[in-house]
């Protein structure tokens, strides 16, 4: 068996449709498109039509993947080759898994209009400041307006 050289010692790690990222920070469009098995051309296509997939570019003007630009990329390829989506149907497909889910139960907070409710929790604030304000200081000193002379 040979041995692995440091490159490919690297950590991989797999998305969807069996393709394999590298572990790498930034990636060339000729890398990813040898990746995506697509034509750079339409990388640079997709990025006039997916407002998502922003490549930087370099100095040079060479664009620059970062890893979840990629893991876009692999998604879009996904939803057009694979599951058959048209373009504006992959586009309203990444904005509504974009989108964070709204089954999320509500916080129990008073409603606005519940004046009792926050006449309570005023009323419960200011018997625990009052409390505060009597006690012991952690220091074992008395607060100023207790002192005994």
């Amino acid at each position: 068996m040979p041995a692995a050289n440091s490159k490919s010692a690297r950590k991989k790690k797999k998305t969807s449709g069996e393709i394999v990222i590298p572990d790498k920070l930034y990636f060339r469009i000729g890398e990813v498109s040898d990746l995506l098995r697509l034509e750079p051309y339409v990388l640079r296509f997709w990025e006039t039509e997916f407002p998502q997939l922003k490549p930087t570019k370099s100095d040079t003007g060479q664009r620059m993947y970062r890893r979840r630009e990629v893991e876009l990329a692999v998604r879009i390829r996904t939803l057009l080759y694979d599951e058959g989506f048209t373009i504006p149907g992959a586009r309203e497909r990444l904005k509504t898994e974009a989108k964070p889910a709204k089954n999320q139960s509500a916080l129990p907070f008073p409603k606005a209009n519940d004046k009792s409710g926050l006449k309570r929790v005023r009323q419960e604030l200011q018997e625990l400041l009052t409390m505060l304000s009597s006690k012991v200081k952690v220091d074992g000193r008395k607060s100023a307006n207790n002192r005994q002379s």
